[in-house]
């Protein structure tokens, strides 16, 4: 039997992206910075970048994910890390794609916590056994997502490569 997916295509997306930035607006939050997740956030943090008028945007890449629902024990903070004198004393929204465990939500979040202003989080899509409550989000599921930019194979085969996560 095929499990459900929710599927989210780019014109979704777009719609989704729009619908986060303006609840972040509709809330009066105004981030000095977009810190994104890599690699789903990174398309999240663009679109509330240009929504939201911020052109500040930097990146934190993590490992965590291996396969469909397969982990690491802990999610790893990858290099470069986000130089924190950078974000000292900024209002920090951080960007992505789902927050399913929570657990890389909660280590970039927690990695900012007592160098910045305020950190929020926004994504499209939260699951219910998130450890972490995002501020903004655009739909709730239980589902395992299928994402326009990870649905495809690689058009290059990479050792180590995570499909499909």
């Amino acid at each position: 039997m095929t499990e459900v997916r929710e599927e989210l295509t780019w014109e979704l997306f777009g719609t989704a992206s729009r619908e986060l930035a303006e609840q972040v607006a509709a809330d009066g939050y105004q981030p000095d910075i977009i810190l994104s997740i890599a690699r789903g956030g990174l398309f999240v943090a663009g679109a509330l970048g240009y929504a939201l008028d911020v052109k500040n945007l930097h990146v934190a890449n993590v490992e965590f994910y291996t396969g469909v629902n397969e982990r690491l024990p802990v999610p790893i903070l990858l290099p470069p890390v986000p130089n924190v004198v950078d974000l000292s004393g900024a209002q920090v929204l951080v960007a992505d794609d789902v927050a399913d465990t929570g657990a890389t939500l909660k280590l970039v979040r927690d990695f900012c916590a007592g160098h910045v202003a305020d950190v929020r989080c926004a994504v499209v899509y939260e699951k219910p056994h998130s450890t972490v409550a995002c501020e903004y989000v655009w739909r709730h599921t239980d589902r395992w997502i299928n994402f326009p930019w990870s649905t495809q194979p690689p058009v290059v085969k990479r050792s180590n490569q995570v499909l499909d996560a």
